[in-house]
């Protein structure tokens, strides 16, 4: 039962380290701050070519949901900015209330989705503050990270992949109460275990970027890099792509990273990334890389690098880059692709895909498996958060803005109920001796 009382109680016994048993002696707050989208504000960008997020995402309160069996409250300490926020905020490539309004149909748990506003966010780490009756394995004063594949166990498909299965959605895209507020609601089949060395921006920014590219490059549904594979890396030091070169290089993998600027250059190969291209240096003129030669003049310049084609190549970019992709891909070459940027729309030449073997495999999030394992990772300082930048939940806005616009590198944090950068570190032995990495993107 929601109880009526300040969310600052709850939220301050949180920061105070206080017990699980302590947490569920006070009550849950009816409403907590939060950002979110307006239904009564679909169509305001109609006609305009800048969709300024900063016109459309709204920090204020909202209710508190009644809880599933299933589900438990964390109080959110930082979550991140993805690129599903900044469609949610543009409702585009169509409002996300229509997948709230869907969801809203499969009874009475499905119906609390169904408002008129939308709590966006997908990733995030904090503390389990209450747990539904069905909850076994988690308790009041975890500390976890939230995995955004929110599946139904219930449905068979879960069992293979859960992302096979048809009823599974993007936790704060696809669903309501996400991580941009200071509590959300996830299933109990979304937490993790925080990796201790973390702050809590760090441990909240990872999971949706780095465990898609380790579905995509390391997994069995992606495209199961081996030793000595030359992997194309796009945007090497945006979200998905700062994770994707340190998931080549520790699986003995040769990243190629291909990035926009020398200053960004410069940082990943403080990665240990050998071979970088600047695609500015390309001289492709104002068609950039859909530029008829575009390929031929990328694939000419990865040989010089690394004497050989790529075998995979990773791409998100789509309208953009795609093109490009399928013509450097090497003979029997893989080209994994998880978005479209820059349009879904993609244009190549079929002659090099089918005459040359090559093969496109699509890839969309990750099961819960592939989320333990790359937070694993994580917790073994085999990878690391590239957290570049970091905001207050009040300016969850301006945040999201900066990703729209591309103006960031790594993953854009922000704060909900921590109240300051570096807090929630629980292991500071192992923090100090991985530190060299772990701030390697902050500006």
């Amino acid at each position: 039962m929601v109880h009526l009382c300040s969310s600052h109680d709850l939220l301050d016994a949180v920061r105070s380290g206080a017990s699980g048993p302590e947490l569920r002696e006070i009550e849950l707050p009816a409403r907590f701050r939060a950002a979110f989208t307006r239904k009564d504000e679909v169509g305001i960008f109609d006609g305009r070519a800048d969709k300024d997020v900063r016109r459309s995402l709204h920090v204020g309160e909202v209710d508190m949901p009644e809880l599933a069996p299933d589900e438990c409250v964390v109080a959110v300490m930082s979550a991140a900015i993805n690129f599903n926020t900044v469609w949610s905020a543009i409702f585009e490539p169509v409002p996300t209330f229509a997948f709230l309004e869907r969801f809203g149909r499969q009874g009475r748990h499905g119906a609390r989705h169904d408002l008129p506003y939308h709590v966006l966010g997908s990733d995030g780490a904090g503390v389990v503050v209450r747990t539904g009756p069905g909850v076994r394995r988690w308790k009041a004063g975890d500390k976890v990270v939230l995995s955004p594949s929110y599946v139904d166990e219930q449905d068979h498909g879960s069992y293979d992949d859960g992302m096979m299965s048809e009823s599974q959605l993007a936790w704060g895209f696809e669903t309501n109460f996400g991580s941009l507020g200071e509590f959300c609601v996830v299933k109990a089949n979304q937490l993790i275990r925080k990796p201790a060395h973390l702050t809590w921006e760090e441990a909240g920014a990872s999971t949706l970027c780095a465990a898609t590219a380790y579905r995509m490059l390391v997994g069995r549904h992606g495209a199961r890099m081996k030793q000595g594979d030359i992997v194309l890396v796009w945007g090497a030091t945006g979200g998905l792509g700062s994770y994707a070169t340190q998931l080549v290089r520790n699986g003995g993998g040769i990243p190629v990273a291909v990035v926009s600027s020398e200053e960004k250059a410069e940082l990943v190969r403080s990665q240990g990334c050998e071979h970088v291209i600047n695609r500015t240096d390309l001289d492709l003129g104002e068609q950039g890389l859909r530029h008829p030669k575009a390929g031929r003049i990328l694939g000419e310049t990865i040989r010089r690098l690394v004497g050989e084609d790529p075998g995979i190549v990773f791409e998100y970019l789509g309208h953009e880059t795609f093109g490009a992709s399928v013509y450097v891909a090497g003979r029997g070459g893989k080209i994994v692709t998880c978005g479209s940027s820059t349009g879904y729309r993609h244009e190549y030449d079929n002659r090099f895909l089918w005459m040359r073997l090559k093969s496109i495999i699509g890839s969309h999030g990750f099961n819960y498996h592939e989320a333990v394992e790359t937070n694993r990772l994580i917790a073994l300082g085999m990878l690391h958060p590239t957290v570049s930048t970091v905001f207050p939940l009040d300016e969850a806005p301006q945040a999201t803005r900066a990703v729209q616009t591309n103006q960031h590198v790594g993953k854009v944090a922000v704060l909900c109920a921590a109240t300051a950068e570096g807090q929630g570190v629980d292991d500071p032995a192992r923090r100090d001796r991985l530190a060299g990495h772990l701030n390697r993107y902050r500006r």
